[in-house]
């Protein structure tokens, strides 16, 4: 099975998308339904997706939950929720099936300390009870907080968003290298190879500028907790479907087939939980 763990779709005329917030977003400020992602997954052999949450918004994750049932490569989404909300095991238990996991931004927070806060610490701890995953969109900023934080919580599934957003585009290497090789050390944290070419120069990246940062990610956690994702729409401010596939596959081209197999669909479906949409029955001979 082929997982793309990681991409989005939005609604513009149901709400807006407040991380939109400059010309920069342009590009993409449209709305994306799954018809558009349709034909990238079948032309690269993706079978099932994980849908991740771009709004913090409940009504967003009840929407995307939709998407879960049916015939859709949709497999599980990655949904938004309030974790320090004192209700929040009973706000979990009244959303529709498919929930795999819960994402916040948590750059947008003024504290890079705030995965530690108390309050905070108790709502992952909810998750955990709830079997969800949690995954961590951070900057090399909220790094150290998301190691603790994982550290604290061993009974939680953490999976690292976009390799920590490295700065790709300076080609700095530290403290990102280091903070990374820590948290893979914490065997239930796991990563995704995804968002790489967005941290790079938009409009003049090349493959041996990022590729030392996808190797580093393969090296620390190993390719058993390692997944690849697209990052579509997101992505095409700087790549195609095709063109971050093709990064991904040269990033994993010294790697043996079965680790391959693993980055591409193997980790999101043991770390996440989800499986192939069901083949259609037969209608006859």
């Amino acid at each position: 099975m082929r997982i793309d763990a990681h991409h989005h779709l939005w609604d513009l005329s149901r709400r807006e998308q407040p991380w939109m917030d400059g010309p920069w977003a342009d590009p993409i400020r449209r709305s994306y339904a799954l018809a558009d992602l349709a034909p990238h997954l079948t032309a690269h052999g993706v079978d099932g997706t994980l849908l991740v949450q771009s709004s913090s918004s409940y009504e967003e994750t009840a929407e995307l939950l939709t998407l879960v049932a049916g015939e859709g490569p949709v497999t599980g989404v990655v949904g938004w929720a309030d974790l320090c909300d004192p209700a929040l095991a009973e706000v979990l238990a009244a959303l529709p099936a498919g929930l795999v996991g819960i994402r916040h931004q948590v750059p947008d927070e003024p504290d890079p300390g705030w995965l530690t806060r108390p309050d905070v610490l108790r709502g992952l701890a909810v998750l955990a009870d709830a079997g969800l995953v949690y995954d961590l969109l951070v900057t090399p900023r909220e790094l150290p907080a998301a190691h603790a934080a994982a550290h604290a919580l061993p009974q939680l599934p953490f999976v690292l968003d976009h390799a920590g957003r490295p700065p790709v585009v300076t080609g700095e290497w530290q403290p990102w290298a280091d903070a990374v090789t820590a948290l893979a050390a914490l065997p239930h944290v796991s990563c995704k190879l995804s968002g790489l070419v967005t941290e790079a120069d938009r409009d003049a990246w090349r493959p041996q500028q990022i590729l030392p940062y996808a190797r580093h990610v393969l090296d620390a956690f190993g390719p058993g907790r390692v997944m690849f994702g697209s990052d579509w729409p997101v992505c095409t401010l700087a790549a195609g479907y095709e063109d971050v596939v093709a990064l991904a596959e040269a990033a994993t081209g010294q790697l043996t087939e079965a680790e391959r197999a693993d980055v591409f669909g193997g980790t999101a479906g043991r770390v996440y939980g989800v499986a192939a949409p069901a083949e259609p029955e037969p209608t006859g001979r």
